[in-house]
C-alpha cells in the first residue's frame, strides 16, 4: 500500500461536523495536512475554525442534550456497538489514514484501529452499570436512592499521537453517559477524527449529539470559554492543560486533564537483560517515541550498565527507519518538523552538558522523501537533574541514567514533577513490591513494556500527569456524570 492510494479524502472531511450536517468554517480559512513521511504528499486543505463555530457546535450539542438523556443508556450503547462494527468493515481505510497524516507505522495504526474497537467494545458493556442504587431509609415507608445523570455538554480536546483511540476514549463514555459533545482534535490529524465522526453519522446517531470542530487554539479556547460547555476533557501538553484549568476555574468547569510523562525503565542488577532490551527497544521507539508513556529514561544500575548498553545500542542502531507504509521500516517519522527539531535541539542541550550520543542524534535526508525523519537515538552519561532527564520531550530520544543500587534509582525515577508509568526489570519479588509501593506514577510494570494498556483499566497519572477523574475505566464516568440522591415517601 502507498501513501498516495491509501485513502481517499473526501469533500465533506475538510469540513466541520455541527447538527449532523458537514460544514466549512465561517472564517472561510484553512490549513494545509501534509503526510510527515513525504512532504509532497498533501492531504488538502482543511477547515480552520474559531469562535464562532465552537459556539455553534456547542449550541448545536445544547439542543440535542435532554431528547439524547432521555433514551437511556442501554439504548445509547446499541449505536456504540454499530459503531464498532463499522470501524471493522473500514479499519484498513482508517489505518492508512492515521499513517499517512500521523505518520506511524501501518500496523502500529492497524494496532490503534483496534484499541479504538476495544474502547467501544467495553463502553458499551458498561451500559447496564450506569444506574443507582436504593438504600435503606429512617423514615418509615420511604424509597432513599442515589443515582447517577449526565453533566450535559461537553468538550473534547485530542491529540495528534492517536487521533483514533484517543478521542474514542473520550467520544464514548460521553455518549454513553448521556453528554452531548464537540470534539475538538489536533489541526494535525483532522482527516482521522473526520472518519471517526462518521462512524457515527452512518450509523444514525441523532443529529447534534456528537459534532467536530476542526481547528487550533481560537477552537480550543471559544470551546473552554463557552458557558454552556459544563467540563472539558483534555488529553495533551501539561502547559496546554494548566492554561484550560486556570480559565475555566472562575465558573468551576469540570476537567479531566492528561498532561503529559517522564517515563522510566529501571534495570537493576538481577535484571533479565534480554528481556529489559526488547521493553526498551518498544517502549522508546515505537511509534517513534510519540505517546505519553513512553520510555524516555532508562535508569540502570552501574554494575550491570556496560552489558546492558552492549545489548542495547546494536538494536538500536540497526532500527531501519521509514515511512509507515514501508513493509521493512521499524520507525517511522515524528509528526511534523517542529516536533523534528524539538528532538534535534534536546540533543544538542544534552551534548552541552555532558552527556555522550552513542548512536542517533540527527535528521536523516537520504535514502528517504523529504519528511520529518529522527534517527533513534541513545544518550549516555546523562546527568539524573539535567533538563533531558526532566524535561518531556515526545520523539525517538532515549536518556541513560546510571543508578547506584536499587534506592537511588526509586529516587531518581521519582524525581521527575511527572507520574505517568514506570517499569521495573528484577527478579526479587521483595523489589517488586517496593518499586509497586515506592514509585510514583499511575502505571506500574514489572518485567514488560511499560507502554501497554488496556481499555478496562484506568489510563492514569499522578502527580502533574493527570487531574480530575480516569480515562478507559470504570472510573470514567466520575466525569461524565455527576451523583444525585432523591428520597421518596408514601
Amino acid at each position: 500500500m502507498s501513501a498516495s492510494n491509501s485513502v481517499c479524502v473526501q469533500a465533506e472531511h475538510r469540513l466541520n461536523y455541527v447538527n449532523g450536517d458537514w460544514r466549512p468554517a465561517e472564517s472561510q480559512q484553512t490549513r494545509l495536512n501534509v503526510n510527515p513521511a513525504d512532504f509532497s504528499d498533501d492531504l488538502g486543505e482543511f477547515v480552520e475554525s474559531g469562535g464562532a463555530d465552537a459556539d455553534r457546535a456547542v449550541g448545536a450539542a445544547m439542543l440535542a442534550q435532554a431528547d439524547w438523556q432521555d433514551i437511556g443508556p442501554v439504548e445509547r450503547a446499541r449505536y456504540l456497538r454499530a459503531a464498532g462494527r463499522l470501524l471493522g468493515e473500514r479499519s484498513e481505510r482508517i489505518a492508512g489514514a492515521i499513517t499517512r497524516e500521523q505518520g506511524k507505522l501501518l500496523d502500529e495504526a492497524r494496532g490503534e484501529v483496534a484499541q479504538a474497537g476495544a474502547i467501544l467494545e467495553f463502553t458499551a458493556g458498561e451500559a447496564s452499570h450506569l444506574s443507582g442504587t436504593s438504600t435503606s431509609a429512617e423514615d418509615n415507608r420511604t424509597w432513599a436512592m442515589k443515582f447517577r445523570r449526565p453533566i450535559g455538554v461537553v468538550g473534547l480536546i485530542s491529540p495528534w499521537n492517536f487521533p483514533l483511540a484517543i478521542p474514542m476514549g473520550k467520544v464514548a463514555p460521553a455518549l454513553l453517559s448521556g453528554c452531548t459533545a464537540v470534539l475538538k482534535p489536533s489541526p494535525y490529524t483532522p482527516l482521522t477524527s473526520a472518519l471517526l465522526i462518521d462512524l457515527f453519522h452512518d450509523v444514525g446517531l441523532p443529529a447534534g449529539v456528537l459534532n467536530l470542530i476542526q481547528g487550533d487554539v481560537a477552537a480550543g479556547e471559544a470551546l473552554v470559554a463557552n458557558p454552556q460547555v459544563a467540563g472539558i476533557s483534555f488529553t495533551g501538553s501539561y502547559a496546554v492543560g494548566a492554561a484550560i484549568h486556570s480559565r475555566g476555574a472562575h465558573r468551576i468547569l469540570r476537567t479531566r486533564l492528561e498532561v503529559g510523562g517522564k517515563n522510566a525503565v529501571i534495570i537493576l542488577d538481577d535484571a533479565d537483560l534480554s528481556r529489559a532490551v526488547d521493553a526498551v527497544v518498544s517502549g522508546a521507539f515505537g511509534q517513534a517515541g510519540q505517546r505519553c508513556s513512553a520510555t524516555s529514561r532508562v535508569i540502570v544500575d552501574g554494575r550491570i550498565k556496560r552489558e546492558f548498553l552492549n545489548l542495547l545500542v546494536p538494536r538500536v542502531a540497526g532500527l531501519r527507519v521509514g515511512a509507515g507504509f514501508d513493509p521493512a521500516a521499524q520507525i517511522g517519522p515524528v509528526v511534523d518538523e517542529n516536533r523534528m527539531h524539538a528532538c534535534l535541539r534536546a540533543v544538542a542541550k544534552a551534548r552541552e552538558d555532558g552527556a555522550e550520543v552513542l548512536t542517533g542524534g540527527f535528521r536523516i535526508t537520504e535514502g528517504l522523501p523529504e519528511g520529518c525523519y529522527v534517527a533513534p537515538t541513545i544518550l549516555t552519561d546523562v546527568a539524573w537533574d539535567s533538563e533531558l532527564a526532566h524535561e518531556e520531550g515526545v520523539g525517538p530520544v532515549l536518556s541513560v541514567i546510571e543508578a547506584d543500587g536499587f534506592d537511588d534509582a526509586l529516587r531518581i525515577a521519582n524525581s521527575v514533577r511527572y507520574g505517568r508509568s514506570e517499569t521495573v526489570f528484577t527478579q526479587s519479588p521483595a523489589r517488586m513490591y517496593d518499586a509497586v509501593e515506592r514509585l510514583e506514577a499511575g502505571m506500574l510494570h514489572i518485567n514488560r513494556s511499560g507502554v501497554d494498556a488496556y481499555a478496562h483499566l484506568p489510563h492514569v497519572g499522578t502527580k502533574t500527569s493527570q487531574y480530575g477523574s480516569r480515562e478507559c475505566s470504570p472510573q470514567v464516568w466520575d466525569f461524565y456524570t455527576e451523583w444525585r440522591s432523591a428520597c421518596l415517601s408514601f
